[in-house]
């Protein structure tokens, strides 16, 4: 075995499956259910956002999530594999031209919405 294949078979260990986790696509708005410990107490936290960004591959992979607070971005970045991440919900999807959504960044109001796309598929 060469040494991909290898880290291939360690890495599969440790990887959530294809049940567990959506089939995300950029601009979509998700649910991060992301488990939150303090002292000896967890709960579950849910941040819900757009998809700007996924990177890497394998346990490697990590999405980063964008919404607004009191007119104020906030974007979080998520191992997907991670334990932390409890579960990801697909609230709705978009129809978008672009791998990252960095420009929505600088956008205000209506301006920031994406167009969403219906169950059968067309954009509304």
């Amino acid at each position: 075995m060469n040494r991909t294949a290898i880290m291939e078979s360690v890495e599969a260990t440790h990887l959530k499956s294809a049940s567990e986790i959506p089939t995300l696509h950029i601009g979509d708005t998700i649910d991060v259910h992301y488990r939150i410990v303090e002292g000896d107490k967890e709960r579950i936290q849910v941040f819900q956002g757009i998809l700007i960004s996924t990177k890497g591959r394998g346990v490697n992979r990590v999405i980063t999530v964008r919404r607004i607070v009191a007119n104020e971005g906030v974007e979080r970045i998520f191992p997907v594999h991670s334990k932390r991440v409890a579960k990801i919900e697909v609230l709705r999807g978009a129809v978008v031209r672009r791998s990252k959504l960095y420009y929505l960044r600088g956008l205000t109001g209506k301006a920031r919405r994406l167009k969403e796309t219906r169950s059968d598929g067309a954009a509304e």
